[in-house]
Formats: C-alpha cells, sequence, structure tokens
C-alpha cells in the first residue's frame, strides 16, 4: 500500500475558542484542493476533552469536499454509543460522502487518566471495566447491520433480531480500523500483567480491524508491533496484507528544533488541559526543519506506516499547512 497523509483538525479548538468553524471547513477545502491529503481526520470525546462532536462535523465536512477520506481517530465514545444508532448515523454518513467515511475506534482512557474521564464513563452508564468487551462487541454489531439484512445478535450488552438498517453504507465493506497504544501506557499488577494486555490489543486489532491506527511509537517499535498484528492476523485465518496502517502523529516545522518542541509542548498541553513533558511531546511529534520532518517522516514510511495522519502542533495553523505543503511535500517527492 503507497504512503498517504491525513489532515488532522483540531476540533477542540472551537471549544476552547481559539479557531473559528470557518477555520476548520477552510483548512478541509484547501487540504483537499492541494491534493497532498488523501484524508481529513478530527478527534472525538464527549466530556474529558469537549470539541465538536466528530460524526456531525464529519457531516459538514462532507458537504465541503468531494475526495478526501473523512476519519474519526479515534471514535473515544464508541464504547458509550448504542451500537445500531451508531451504525445508522455512520451509514449515513457514509452514502452522504459518497462511500468516504473511515472509522478508527478505540477504548477511551480509563478512569486513572482523569476526573473528566471517569464522569464520562459515569454519565453514560459504563463501567470502566467493561470497554474492552463493549468495545469487540460493537465492532461485530456494526459489521452484521452494516451488510446483512434480518441481522440479529445476542450479546453481553445488546440483543435484537430481524434488524435491517437503511441505508446501507456505500463502502461494502465499510471499513473499521482499531486505534491502540498498549505499549504506551503503564499497568498495574507488573510486566506480565503488561505483556497479556498488550497481547489481548494487538489480537483485537488482528481479529476485528480492517486497520491499525496508533500513536507516539518510534518507527522501530511500529515496525515491530505491526509485525506482531500481521503475524497474529495469519494465525486468526486473516491475510495479513490486507490490514492497514496509521500513525496519528503530531508535526511543527521550525529550523530551532527545540522552539519547535517548546510550541507544540504549549499546544498540546492546552489542547488536552495536560502538563506534558518535553519526551512525550518529542516521541508525539515530527518537529524541526523541513529537512528534518522530511526524514523523520520517510523513516515511518520506510517501517511500513501506510498513513500518516499529522495535527499541526501550533496554533499557527494556516502557517504550519503552508510549510508543509511548500518546504515538506515536494521535498518528498510531491504526490
Amino acid at each position: 500500500m503507497a504512503h498517504s497523509f491525513g489532515l488532522i483538525l483540531a476540533n477542540r479548538a472551537v471549544v476552547l475558542g481559539a479557531l473559528k468553524v470557518s477555520d476548520l471547513l477552510g483548512l478541509a477545502i484547501e487540504g483537499e484542493r492541494s491534493g497532498a491529503f488523501d484524508a481529513v481526520w478530527v478527534g472525538d470525546s464527549l466530556l474529558a476533552k469537549p470539541r465538536l462532536e466528530s460524526v456531525t462535523l464529519l457531516s459538514a465536512l462532507a458537504a465541503v469536499t468531494s475526495r478526501v477520506r473523512l476519519g474519526v481517530g479515534c471514535m473515544a465514545t464508541f464504547v458509550h454509543r448504542h451500537p445500531v444508532m451508531l451504525a445508522h448515523q455512520w451509514a449515513s454518513l457514509d452514502v452522504l460522502s459518497s462511500g468516504r467515511a473511515w472509522l478508527a475506534v478505540c477504548l477511551g482512557g480509563p478512569n486513572e487518566q482523569s476526573a473528566a474521564q471517569a464522569l464520562e464513563h459515569g454519565v453514560m452508564g459504563v463501567a470502566a471495566s467493561e470497554r474492552v468487551a463493549r468495545l469487540e462487541e460493537g465492532v461485530v454489531i456494526l459489521r452484521k447491520l452494516f451488510h446483512e439484512k434480518n441481522a440479529s445478535h445476542a450479546g453481553r450488552f445488546y440483543r435484537f433480531e430481524g434488524v435491517t438498517l437503511q441505508p446501507s453504507p456505500a463502502q461494502h465493506p465499510c471499513p473499521i480500523w482499531i486505534a491502540s497504544n498498549p505499549t504506551g501506557l503503564t499497568w498495574k499488577g507488573g510486566a506480565s500483567a503488561a505483556a497479556a494486555v498488550v497481547e489481548r490489543s494487538l489480537r483485537r486489532v488482528a481479529r476485528h480491524a480492517d486497520g491499525w491506527m496508533t500513536n507516539k511509537l518510534s518507527p522501530d517499535e511500529f515496525r515491530a508491533q505491526f509485525a506482531r498484528i500481521r503475524a497474529m492476523a495469519r494465525e486468526e485465518g486473516r491475510d495479513p496484507a490486507a490490514l492497514g496502517s496509521a500513525l496519528y502523529h503530531n508535526i511543527n516545522i521550525n529550523e530551532d528544533r527545540a522552539k519547535a518542541l517548546e510550541e507544540s509542548r504549549a499546544f498540546l498541553d492546552a489542547y488536552y488541559t495536560a502538563r506534558f513533558t518535553p519526551g512525550f511531546v518529542e516521541q508525539w511529534t515530527i518537529a524541526g526543519g523541513p529537512q528534518r520532518c522530511v526524514d523523520e517522516l520517510r523513516a515511518y514510511f520506510a517501517a511500513g506506516v501506510g498513513h500518516m495522519a499529522l495535527r499541526l502542533a501550533s496554533w499557527d495553523q494556516l502557517g504550519q499547512f503552508t510549510r508543509f505543503l511548500g518546504e515538506v511535500v515536494p521535498a518528498l517527492g510531491g504526490r
């Protein structure tokens, strides 16, 4: 699979008062017009990190674009949403966009991550311990409803019989990816518990997903983890070559790398209402002058990343967008 770029829109910035809706729509339009991007991505959260609701925003983007794929990465509220209702919404988005919807689901943060995250799970009636099972059951249900008539399901959380969803998605199959980075977290219970969590997380992708989206991995880490997923897919009787891959990453173009990382950290701290360490930000950001950015992007593509979703880690979204198109893309050989 040839590599491609996606443009991540900062849909939380509208709630923070840093950007207007017109700014997001304008960036999406210009991103498509440039030919440099194959997808536009938005984030998703309810209470933990408030922002414009993802499916609603993607529907608006469907009306102002015609070519780019429309992704949510990751849908952290997937475990909160009733899968029958979500299947109807997502199929409708796919029809409205003529088959451009790209769903990447994830678990959402654990209760320990923040009080707001705990409130989000609590207000939606979802126990943190149920998230994995709800995600896996939800993916199974969406696949049934997207492509079957008179579908039935009897699971731990949902039961129904004889359901035919209309409209059906324009895409057949309608892609469902899973976003995760189990190796980037710490777990209670020691090394054995951590290994078990990583194993199950990667196995979930191999068994249920059309592709894997991850973040905060080096090229070597990505190569190793994706190789494990593909090996597991083969064990599951699936074609490992059919699995897609994507990295959700940040970029800041500045000849002074220290200043690029400093600006990225200030942006990410404000965006996530957090205090990230410099090391964490560096792990999650391509930073420096155009040639350094090119070299780092090439390293990821050489490691097997198929799609690079990039967030402009600066409040000067247009300035970074212009530099990326004018100084990074041409040095990569254009599109």
